[in-house]
């Protein structure tokens, strides 16, 4: 059995950044969850009170020797809008800034590297804002929003915005997809 490690992105609302690293061949688990706040065991109420710091995040357990954690940033990177500052979308507040918790020096490096690489190519508009920062404390998410989009594909945020992000993230890296993804698609 490979080794495992650990990634930790903040793109928006953690069901979404869920939904897309599940489907990537070499990812063994994704949990949502809460990091980067000042109260300890935060639960998802409190966290939208956008008074105790933390970031919607998830954090990715893979196996390096099938994706690596650079092509996990260039995913990340691709499927969120790193220049907008607390939000994504419709949903707005600091739980939703674009963010990398990195887990040692190494993933920091990269972070740094990337973001350097996409501003000097002017991937983006407007400059990037995300964050990169290390982990000190994940908390995971209650139960019910964990394989959120599995679960409630029907839901309107579902079906409004999770939906598309899945249809356009699956054209561009079909490559990358678990097999059973790929069966799985409609």
């Amino acid at each position: 059995m490979s080794e495992i490690d650990m990634a930790t992105f903040g793109g928006g609302c953690f069901w979404c950044t869920e939904a897309v690293f599940s489907e990537l061949e070499g990812v063994v688990k994704v949990e949502p969850g809460y990091s980067g706040g000042k109260v300890a065991n935060p639960n998802y109420e409190q966290v939208c009170t956008d008074e105790t710091g933390h970031a919607e995040v998830a954090q990715i357990s893979f196996d390096p020797k099938v994706i690596t954690y650079r092509e996990l940033l260039e995913v990340f990177f691709s499927t969120h809008d790193p220049t907008t500052l607390n939000r994504q979308g419709a949903d707005q507040g600091t739980q939703y800034r674009s963010v990398i918790f990195y887990h040692n020096e190494a993933q920091k490096n990269s972070a740094e590297e990337i973001i350097r690489e996409l501003t000097d190519e002017k991937a983006f508009k407007d400059p990037i804002v995300t964050e990169v920062t290390p982990l000190r404390v994940f908390y995971p998410a209650e139960d019910y929003h964990r394989e959120y989009y599995r679960r409630n594909p029907t839901k309107g945020y579902c079906q409004v915005v999770m939906a598309p992000k899945l249809s356009k993230f699956r054209a561009q890296y079909g490559d990358k997809l678990k097999k059973a993804t790929t069966t799985q698609r409609v």
